[in-house]
């Protein structure tokens, strides 16, 4: 691994660690009492795993900003930025932005076919039935564990880098307050953290280049970049790139890694359950503007993060401020993800050091609650309710997402330790996913979009193009290593192979097996009769009226056809504006650029930072400041609550059950006898 000794000591990394997770953890509980007592916030199954459908698109554009900012998100991209200059930022950023646009249309199909499901498996066993409803569970879990297997083996390579911490301690120990804040406030916890460390990374990233492109005593503007860029790659010239340099578009490697993150990342977003809950969760007219919103103001993280750190790194490489001098980065060590705190250190010293720390940690940890709160709602709702306990209570699908939170938390520890000591790093299990997963990309997006696509065709296709993409990546790597390894399975043209077939091999699967077993024709109805889950005796134990609780309200047909009409609507808007931008940012903007051959000049690159700087801020606008605005009157009612209840002005709680005649039935029920004339979804966060 690294040569240089850690910048900052072991405790400080068990500090991080284990004292911030379990500052947020405290937290979140403190939250979610402040949510039951003030807004009738009764943590039932449906609020841990749906948050009551009412989350507004300022905070679901957070939540997925946070959920898409991997650890791979800081260090895969400033890893190739390091190996192919400015091309593997932009690269990095498009190829994984296009996804979360495109998957707006999906998020609105989702709620216009199924207004009540918790996961997208639910919809396809609604529709196939419990064999393909297997099948996608198993590709589901497949993506989650690929995920948090990155999340944990990355975070704790660097935390191991910049503290001395052990990995094995770092895998075991990064979840712990994860678990617990998830724990007491379910997908609620995880949006509203989502948005404190989408505001601590945004905050971090503008430190760094502000610091790389204007005060460093070495670098201090984008013309020195520029110059000490044009001397590295006298040194050693990128290979593949136009003129050798790593100031142009023009890149080989960075081409074929464009390809592979564009299918690996159709996997992780088409098929990771966790996006689909943030569009479940979302309100119906907030989820749109909240993926595309989300999807726009993430691009900036890499590209920014990778243009500053990945090429600082390049660039400081000469000096002998840099850790490695006089040495190159380690190939590993590259792969691991380490560019992005080595040039944190040699910009800001042990002050990058532990901006690195921080950065990483908010990364890993928020990433982590929405995959814990994903592979919970799949064990609680398509594996426990479906096929153990159909009829099984709120009070009882709630303790068993408390057990596989905590049961996936462990598992992931143990497994990323193990890929630690065989040798698998972040950047290995980056470029794979797309290779495990992505056959099962097509088949589950036309399972909402395409009434035609059949029972063999779903079942089959995604089955079909794994076995062909692991035959396509195995035979590419023996062919051109020699032998099967951890580099030459893990070299691009083997992974590009695997990606690309995975991808596009149901194109053939879906329309033979659909036209030559017959087209379904389905009409949807299933999907609609998925229903919600029964917490009433939830409300019960807690003396509320299900009704009363927030995001407890079911619609009356009325609201159903209000919402299908504004759903509608959103559809046809999504189609269009998610084509028009995947266009512009796959082809319109890069494209001309790659095929002019162009090296960039002093004055385009200080554009081209000037630009992300920019972009970010306005990333920090749409993520930072207007989920603030947006729940200003929730936040105005709270603390005006907090206040009348610590001055005795007013009672909350069982006081003010009691004081508003509230009474129990005998059914169990609680129904207060005086109706509050606003709906607690008008509390909409």
């Amino acid at each position: 691994m690294v040569k240089f000794a850690p910048p900052l000591s072991t405790a400080v990394g068990y500090g991080v660690v284990v004292g911030l997770g379990f500052a947020f953890a405290f937290a979140m509980i403190l939250t979610t009492f402040v949510l039951k007592r003030y807004n009738r916030e009764l943590q039932t199954s449906e609020m841990f795993s749906t948050a009551g459908r009412t989350v507004k698109s300022g905070l679901v554009s957070a939540a997925v900003v946070s959920s898409w900012t991997w650890a791979a998100t800081l260090l895969q991209s400033s890893s190739v930025a390091y190996n192919y200059g400015v091309s593997g930022p932009f690269w990095y950023a498009s190829g994984a932005t296009v996804q979360i646009i495109l998957f707006a249309t999906i998020a609105i199909e989702l709620k216009r076919r199924a207004p009540n499901a918790h996961t997208f498996l639910e919809v396809i066993k609604a529709r196939y039935g419990t064999i393909t409803h297997c099948v996608f569970i198993v590709f589901g879990l497949m993506t989650n564990i690929l995920v948090t297997a990155m999340l944990l083996t990355g975070g704790s390579a660097v935390i191991e880098s910049l503290t001395g911490m052990p990995t094995a301690a770092a895998c075991f120990l990064l979840p712990v307050g994860v678990v617990l804040y998830t724990m007491f406030g379910g997908i609620k916890a995880t949006f509203l953290t989502d948005y404190a460390h989408t505001v601590v990374i945004f905050v971090i990233l503008l430190t760094f280049a502000f610091v790389a492109y204007s005060t460093n005593e070495v670098l201090g503007s984008p013309g020195k970049v520029w110059d000490l860029l044009q001397e590295a790659a006298k040194k050693h010239p990128v290979e593949g790139n136009q003129d050798g340099s790593y100031l142009t578009m023009r890149s080989k490697e960075g081409a074929i890694f464009f390809v592979i993150n564009i299918v690996g990342n159709f996997g992780t977003v088409f098929c990771d359950n966790g996006y689909y809950n943030k569009a479940i969760a979302a309100s119906p007219v907030h989820a749109l503007p909240g993926y595309v919103i989300g999807g726009l103001s993430w691009f900036a993280i890499p590209w920014l993060a990778a243009t500053t750190c990945g090429l600082s790194a390049v660039a400081l490489e000469s000096n002998p401020i840099f850790p490695t001098y006089p040495d190159r980065m380690d190939p590993a060590d590259v792969s691991a993800g380490l560019v992005l705190p080595t040039a944190a250190v040699a910009l800001m010293g042990k002050g990058g050091a532990a901006a690195a720390l921080l950065l990483v940690f908010m990364a890993v940890t928020s990433a982590m609650s929405a995959e814990l709160i994903a592979v919970s709602s799949i064990f609680t709702y398509d594996v426990y309710q479906t096929y153990f306990n159909p009829k099984a209570p709120g009070s009882m699908l709630i303790k068993m997402s408390h057990a596989c939170v905590i049961a996936y938390a462990l598992l992931m520890a143990s497994f990323s330790t193990a890929l630690f000591y065989i040798g698998i790093s972040m950047g290995y299990l980056y470029l794979l996913m797309g290779v495990i997963i992505s056959s099962a990309v097509l088949p589950a997006c036309l399972t909402l979009m395409w009434s035609k696509q059949n029972w063999w065709a779903a079942t089959l296709s995604p089955i079909l193009g794994f076995i062909c993409s692991l035959i396509a990546w195995l035979v590419t790597a023996k062919k051109q290593g020699g032998s099967l390894s951890v580099a030459s399975t893990g070299a691009n043209n083997p992974m590009l192979a695997g990606n690309v077939v995975a991808l596009l091999s149901p194109l053939i699967f879906i329309p033979v097996l659909t036209y030559t077993f017959k087209p379904q024709n389905y009409d949807w109805q299933s999907m609609l009769a998925i229903k919600r889950a029964d917490d009433k005796d939830m409300a019960a134990l807690a003396h509320m009226d299900p009704e009363m609780v927030y995001g407890g309200h079911v619609e009356n047909a009325e609201e159903l056809a209000e919402e299908q009409r504004l759903l509608s609507r959103a559809a046809k808007i999504a189609r269009s504006l998610t084509a028009f931008l995947t266009i512009a940012l796959l082809v319109l903007w890069p494209m001309p650029m790659y095929g002019s051959k162009y090296v960039f000049s002093k004055k385009f690159f200080t554009g081209w930072v000037v630009v992300g700087i920019l972009w970010m801020f306005c990333s920090v606008f749409c993520v930072g400041v207007y989920p603030l605005w947006e729940g200003r009157k929730t936040m105005a009612h709270t603390f005006k609550s907090i206040f009348l209840d610590i001055t005795g002005k007013k009672k909350f709680g069982k006081a003010a059950q009691i004081q508003h005649g509230v009474a129990v039935e005998n059914d169990g029920i609680v129904t207060p006898t005086e109706k509050v004339s606003e709906h607690p979804k008008g509390l909409e966060t």
